[in-house]
């Protein structure tokens, strides 16, 4: 499939190009967007330019915050330990380039909106590591996922599914043509990400395919219980006139096995098409490296090796539920959706001043002759 124009084909390039005009150069102020999710936490410090943002740092470390959440309902204390540690080095990053609090956007999802303790845990975040975590709920999550990919829709598409794979959960956006922009028209989040289905279902000594397949039927069951039917989107979808979207660690891993990559690259991986037999073809790959091969798979390593194959149950359910030929593959999120955001905000505020600072002079009594 022909890339889509216009899709970034640098690291530093991930955001949606705007029509406002943005800051550009070293003068540019820096933001940050910090993501403390189930499994991952992820930082990106970027400057506005006209077309977007440019990342200037980043960081990620997985952390696996929600491991054991499913079974006791609060968070582990040697996992919260993990998750404060990379926090505080998200911190240090932050003051080092010099971002202010106001221009950062830092939040946490499902793992701290189940857990018990998961309040407890951000205020101990506010105190020790000076970063002030924002729970936000899935309708917010999903919308600032759809944000920082919405770009990677193929212009042609009259409809698209944006899907979030996450630890703990799974954003799902069903987005609609109109005009020159793409509407969400509909949303769900299933209750099932890599971490939470892996933990369902543990990897037998001897997995086969019944293993595998009792994901799949898992996350069937949750996106059905959704209760999401869009019968004029799915006639699109099966007139080819829809695709989707993945943006999840667990979607550009199968992204990096299907281009048999010696190392991940998310210029390769970001805005590449795969079809829903590429998708297929490597997650049968993956199945039969087993859980030592895949830990040597230089794009899942040992702290993915659990979870890739619930990833891509997950990819699979929705797949059968939405058919689609089509998959678009997203290095990019809800990181960049907060980003966005706050750029945009700060341009409304800019266009405000500018305004009020017209209309003042305007309104300046003239000097008698």
């Amino acid at each position: 499939m022909p890339e889509t124009r216009g899709a970034p084909k640098r690291r530093d390039e991930r955001s949606q190009p705007s029509r406002g005009r943005d800051a550009s150069g070293r003068d540019a102020p820096l933001y940050g967007a910090l993501d403390l999710g189930t499994n991952n936490c992820r930082l990106l410090i970027a400057r506005p330019t006209r077309d977007g943002f440019r990342v200037v740092d980043s960081f990620s470390r997985i952390v696996r915050l929600g491991e054991g959440l499913s079974r006791t309902g609060r968070l582990d204390e040697r996992a919260m330990d993990r998750a404060y540690e990379a926090l505080a080095l998200c911190a240090e990053r932050l003051a080092r380039r010099g971002v202010p609090a106001a221009r950062l956007s830092a939040v946490a999802t499902q793992a701290c909106r189940a857990a018990e303790n998961g309040p407890a845990f951000v205020e101990r975040v506010r105190q020790g590591a000076g970063l002030n975590l924002r729970i936000i709920d899935p309708s917010e999550e999903a919308r600032l996922s759809v944000e920082g990919c919405v770009n990677l829709i193929d212009p042609a598409a009259q409809a698209a599914l944006v899907i979030d794979v996450g630890g703990g959960s799974t954003e799902m956006s069903w987005l609609r043509k109109s005009g020159e922009r793409y509407d969400t028209v509909a949303w769900m989040s299933a209750p099932l990400g890599v971490v939470t289905l892996a933990e369902r279902h543990p990897e037998p000594p001897n997995s086969g395919e019944a293993w595998y397949e009792a994901m799949v039927a898992d996350m069937g069951a949750a996106i059905a219980a959704g209760g999401v039917r869009q019968d004029e989107l799915r006639d699109l979808f099966a007139q080819d006139r829809g695709h989707l979207v993945g943006t999840s660690g667990a979607i550009t891993s199968l992204a990096g096995i299907h281009l048999k990559l010696p190392r991940y690259n998310r210029d390769r991986v970001d805005g590449l098409w795969m079809t829903r037999g590429d998708c297929e073809a490597a997650a049968d790959h993956l199945k039969a490296l087993g859980p030592s091969g895949r830990a040597r798979e230089a794009c899942i390593g040992p702290d993915r090796a659990d979870l890739v194959l619930a990833g891509a149950a997950i990819l699979e359910a929705v797949q059968r539920a939405w058919p689609s030929e089509r998959v678009r593959v997203a290095d990019r999120g809800l990181r960049e959706g907060l980003l966005l955001q706050m750029m945009r905000e700060a341009r409304k505020q800019a266009g405000r001043r500018r305004r009020r600072r017209g209309r003042s002079r305007g309104s300046a009594p003239s000097t008698p002759a």
